[in-house]
């Protein structure tokens, strides 16, 4: 006897119950009392945990109505059993088809939350960060396979349910769960299909002019471009998506050029929809902008802390749904002339380092203080973007001690937007952000592939360059960045030994982009020359820190001219050694007074005149200048005497002799301490002038 049975010989009250289960549409009663047998034989504990199993035992099922509707239709008296068993396998099919669609639209919400909230923002904030130097991924390519993706999928189910309205019109009932279903399915299809849609539309490349500072920074009369997109790949549309653009009113501009664009794939290098705009220009503002500086007076804001957002907008219609498009650039700031736009950059960096929100367009009134893993991290990415290399552990701790001093751990320092680009670093007249943009704009222009390879050790305290420097050999050399140069200066340190094996350290005087511009500085590097006794030049770099030979590490950026010695012509004696290396110019003795070799030392040195170098000890001398040469070359000048020979010629040949050194009795100059200043007016007395005149 199966349950079913026994169930029926249960007393009425109790059976009346058990009826009130089946008494609705999910499960008739009908159902359960000719499928019993079937009912009772399967394992419903394991499909309400098995998925498979469940759909399994589902197909089973409604081939147990056909079965049973067949037999039905072969018994006389049974028409309304045969029409109701038909009844119930289409409930149950239908039943089970907007179950399947509610748990694909649960499925789709959590997806969509993913893709929306974490994967479109993270992908935003990646692009926020690229604009200020960031070497992070924007590519879109994977977001617009997933947006199309899930909005075909989406579109599908929007045919299925209209596929069930159509078979509504054909036949219903009362308590038909079409009816009573598919109406929250759909609302909750077109809920998701308009916030995907609305979230696909995305710009694809903020705002820049062609040679500005960076993105994000605008100059009015001047064009600049941006593209949007629509990460939804549509693969038939039946309009013309027309895009128009506009600038929010935070200050009057009027956008000149092409303010209204098609998408379309023609311009996208992947088949994407996208409109690109190309000559979009922002003309001065009118009468309104004066009513404005007033304002931003009292709030103490400049021009370059306004910041504005530049909006698109579009309408996508398809398939039966409209929906309105709106996208928006990040804040933009406009300047009126180019000395404005280092303030503009600095704001540019200081907002898309600290602030995720695109329409918090008010950030400057109460900008907040950045930490120094932010400052650092941010700086980090401007050397990458200048020079293919960011900043390591040891030019941030400089950066970090300059700016806080000497601490355990510098997480918890934090640098104000004023003391970024507003006050002026301690003893200067320029602001910390002045001081970095000019040495960034010096290694992008002059020093990027210096930088690029390690040769520019560029941050580093003065007592640490000279704790360094003393632990190596004699012309050990390194590279780093003056902090007294408002527009950027590189500088060299040498090390030397006296006869008694004491250390100095060397520093010449910045060069600039001045000197830059004229002579790159490897060839500086290799043309350099200080006057040792008997005003013969030698070089004291021989090696970059930590040891790596001059030649060695600048040898592939030498111009082919450097080093050979032009031609002479009737100049004077007290003019030849200024003219035997062109790009690198010397002083002697005859030809210098005091002053000149003030000017051209670093006052920051530890000597005035550096130190001349030992004899070639093995603890004191650089192996560059440690030769056995048979012959002095000084003999060569015995000869050159002669009426028969020409002395350009010979002295040509003597600058250019590997053995130049071979045979000189060089004088040394006692260090008493490391502060030890010679007198001027020992200079002449010893023969021995310093220092090259930066070209």
């Amino acid at each position: 006897m199966t349950q079913w049975e026994r169930l029926q010989q249960l007393d009425t009250v109790y059976s009346q119950r058990a009826f009130d289960l089946y008494n609705r549409d999910e499960f008739p009663m009908e159902v359960r009392h000719y499928l019993a047998h079937w009912i009772e034989g399967q394992d419903w504990e394991r499909a309400s945990r098995d998925s498979s199993q469940a759909a399994f035992l589902f197909q089973v099922l409604l081939e147990n109505l056909d079965n049973q509707f067949s037999r039905f239709a072969q018994e006389k008296d049974s028409f309304l059993l045969q029409r109701n068993f038909r009844r119930y396998k289409q409930n149950f099919q239908v039943s089970n088809f907007l179950s399947d669609i509610s748990a694909m639209l649960d499925a789709a919400d959590i997806l969509c939350s993913a893709l929306i909230d974490e994967e479109l923002v993270d992908w935003k904030r990646r692009q926020q960060k690229s604009c200020i130097g960031a070497p992070d991924d924007t590519s879109l390519e994977h977001l617009e396979k997933w947006f199309t993706q899930i909005i075909e999928c989406m579109f599908q189910l929007q045919k299925f349910l209209q596929k069930l309205d159509e078979l509504v019109g054909k036949m219903t009932y009362d308590n038909d769960p079409i009816l009573v279903r598919k109406p929250p399915l759909k609302s909750r299809v077109d809920t998701l299909l308009t916030h995907l849609i609305k979230s696909s539309f995305v710009v694809e490349t903020q705002p820049s002019m062609p040679q500005g500072r960076g993105p994000l920074v605008l100059r009015t009369n001047v064009q600049f471009s941006v593209k949007v997109r629509l990460l939804y790949k549509v693969s038939e549309l039946n309009h013309v998506m027309k895009v128009t653009v506009s600038v929010n009113k935070f200050r009057k501009f009027n956008v000149l050029g092409t303010l209204s664009k098609a998408l379309n794939m023609a311009e996208s290098m992947n088949g994407g929809m996208v409109a690109d705009f190309r000559h979009l220009v922002s003309p001065s503002s009118s009468c309104m902008f004066i009513n404005l500086v007033l304002c931003f007076v009292q709030l103490s804001l400049s021009v370059t802390e306004e910041l504005h957002r530049i909006t698109f907008q579009t309408q996508f219609d398809y398939q039966g749904l409209s929906v309105p498009l709106e996208t928006s650039s990040l804040p933009v700031v406009v300047v009126s002339n180019s000395s404005q736009q280092q303030s503009a950059w600095a704001s540019v960096l200081w907002f898309n380092m600290l602030c995720s929100d695109p329409k918090n367009v008010k950030f400057f009134e109460t900008s907040p203080a950045a930490t120094w893993p932010q400052f650092g991290e941010m700086l980090s990415w401007q050397f990458l973007s200048c020079g293919k290399r960011g900043l390591d552990s040891d030019q941030l701790e400089t950066l970090a001690i300059k700016l806080f001093g000497k601490q355990q751990s510098y997480d918890s320092c934090k640098i104000s937007w004023t003391k970024f680009s507003k006050e002026n670093l301690p003893d200067t007249n320029f602001t910390l952000w002045v001081w970095l943009d000019g040495i960034l704009t010096l290694v992008k222009l002059y020093l990027s592939d210096l930088w690029s390879d390690g040769s520019i050790m560029g941050f580093v305290s003065k007592g640490k360059e000279r704790l360094l420097l003393k632990k190596k050999q004699n012309g050990t050399f390194l590279l780093r960045f003056s902090e007294s140069i408002k527009d950027g200066g590189i500088t060299f340190s040498w090390v030397q030994y006296a006869n008694d094996g004491t250390p100095s350290v060397q520093t010449v005087k910045p060069f600039t982009s001045t000197d830059l511009k004229q002579i790159a500085l490897p060839d500086i590097l290799c043309n350099f020359r200080i006057m040792v006794a008997e005003n013969i030049p030698v070089n004291p770099l021989c090696y970059l820190y930590p040891n790596t030979p001059k030649d060695q590490a600048f040898g592939k950026y030498y111009s082919e001219k450097t080093g050979d010695p032009p031609s002479f012509s009737d100049a004077g004696d007290d003019d030849l050694l200024l003219q035997v290396f062109e790009k690198s110019p010397m002083l002697s003795s005859s030809t210098t007074d005091d002053d000149m070799l003030n000017s051209i030392l670093d006052s920051d040195s530890e000597c005035t005149v550096p130190d001349a170098f030992p004899p070639t000890a093995p603890h004191t001398s650089p192996s560059c200048l440690q030769h056995n040469f048979s012959e002095s070359p000084l003999d060569i000048f015995a000869d050159a005497l002669s009426p028969d020979i020409d002395v350009n010629v010979t002295l040509h040949e003597f600058i250019n002799s590997p053995n130049i050194l071979n045979g000189i009795n060089l004088r040394m100059l006692p260090e008493e301490s490391d502060d030890f200043v010679l007198d001027s007016g020992l200079i002449q007395d010893l023969g021995y002038p310093n220092i090259p005149l930066t070209p």
